[in-house]
């Protein structure tokens, strides 16, 4: 399976997979946030594409594309080709400046990269039928208050992630009690028996618990109490393919 790129540009912006560093994250005690699974596996589920230099942007509140003011951080002759205000009332628009196809039945998820934080911006998310679609597509941003922002270069503007949607529409969520699943509902309170004691030893002071300082069991892909196993399908560490030129 392939992910057809094709820049629309002499020089587009780097792609890269996604990588698991945030700096929020590296600024905990110990880097706690890393103990999280989900979050650093949402990291690197996708393809960042990446600020080819650093600029800053400014609103001033008002409903007109004059209202955002972008200043790059050395001259750039390029820069109404790789980020502009369109849409006005707030919304600063990015051109990834590539043209993606993806296999039939695929789509492609735009968005922010998980977890990235900015303070006074929030990305915008678009579902786009890449399996089709002649044209680029663009990335948007969308001031949350009147400010500045600024972004570096090297830093992640857009995440891209791909998804069958259409079989989205074949899945039927259905609401069971737990007691439905008693091979569930034993796994859950024997997890939740082991949790609630942990967290009681590391609170009086235990020095297993304190030496264990975190419990492993979705990390390691384990279920407590060998009420069952993980599948071998489990994964604690993403690798996606860096792109190549074909």
């Amino acid at each position: 399976m392939e992910l057809e790129c094709y820049p629309m540009s002499a020089r587009p912006p780097d792609m890269v997979p996604g990588r698991q560093s945030r700096n929020w994250m590296d600024a905990f005690v110990s880097r706690h946030p890393y103990r999280c699974l989900p979050l650093t596996m949402a990291n690197t589920t996708g393809w960042e594409i990446l600020c080819p230099f650093t600029f800053t942007a400014e609103w001033n509140g008002g409903p007109s594309q004059a209202d955002i003011t972008i200043t790059p951080e050395r001259p750039q002759p390029e820069l109404d080709h790789f980020v502009t205000s369109h849409f006005s009332r707030g919304v600063l628009t990015l051109h990834p400046q590539y043209l993606f196809r993806t296999p039939p039945g695929w789509g492609m998820i735009c968005s922010g990269s998980p977890n990235h934080v900015k303070d006074g911006i929030q990305p915008l998310v678009g579902l786009i039928e890449t399996d089709w679609l002649p044209f680029p597509f663009t990335m948007n941003w969308i001031f949350t208050r009147p400010g500045r922002v600024k972004f570096e270069r090297g830093e992640p503007f857009c995440f891209i992630n791909l998804v069958e949607h259409r079989k989205l529409e074949q899945v039927q969520p259905v609401i069971r009690t737990l007691e439905s699943n008693p091979v569930m509902k034993g796994q859950f309170e024997a997890w939740n028996r082991q949790r609630t004691d942990f967290n009681t030893r590391l609170a009086s002071g235990d020095p297993d618990a304190a030496k264990e300082a975190w419990q492993r069991f979705y990390f390691k892909g384990e279920i407590p109490e060998a009420l069952g196993t993980a599948p071998a399908t489990h994964a604690n560490k993403r690798r996606l393919k860096t792109p190549r030129v074909g």
